[in-house]
């Protein structure tokens, strides 16, 4: 870890404005962008973002240096987001494993590159259904197992892998869409 983030970690855990204000401005951006990924819109996300980093500075004493400090705040933020979900009593869509081997083999004939930006991929992400976009999210950018998402939901295995099974089908839909107003117009 760089020696002045470590000194600002320090002057954080004694309270010091000036060191939240460092650590807020140099890792706001990329904890922002994790909050977006999770969130229907900028004020979800917003939202989300301000609860977490209050967090973060309310237990910046728990960090021991283990690790790196934007991981430890990343996985901050993507509780929080997960609690917003928990919050809002999201209904999961349960296990149907034959409906989960359907989805997949349909996925492997429908493989197709569309040129998309990343943008339009994140407003894509964004449009998903709340409990498709919260298990694409663990799974494909947090890298969590389908047993973490499981045990974290408190949902099956198999119905996260169908949640995501279902997130992908809608996304290629979805960015299939796009494409063809895109080339149309």
């Amino acid at each position: 870890m760089e020696p002045d983030l470590n000194i600002l970690i320090e002057r954080c855990k004694r309270n010091d404005p000036k060191a939240q204000s460092e650590i807020y401005e140099r890792f706001s951006s990329v904890m922002f962008a994790v909050c977006m990924r999770y969130s229907h819109c900028r004020d979800d996300a917003q939202d989300t973002f301000q609860e977490a980093f209050i967090k973060a500075f309310q237990k910046i004493d728990s960090y021991n240096g283990d690790g790196s400090f934007e991981g430890w705040l990343r996985r901050i933020m993507v509780n929080k987001c997960m609690d917003k979900f928990r919050s809002k009593r999201l209904t999961i869509v349960t296990d149907n494993p034959q409906i989960y081997q359907e989805q997949e083999q349909e996925l492997e004939e429908e493989e197709v590159e569309l040129p998309y930006s990343n943008d339009e991929l994140i407003s894509t992400i964004q449009e998903l259904p709340d409990q498709y976009r919260l298990v694409f999210n663990m799974y494909v950018v947090e890298n969590y197992t389908h047993a973490e998402i499981a045990e974290s939901l408190n949902i099956s295995v198999g119905t996260s892998k169908s949640n995501l099974s279902r997130a992908k089908a809608w996304l290629r839909k979805e960015l299939k869409k796009k494409y063809v107003k895109t080339n149309i117009a």
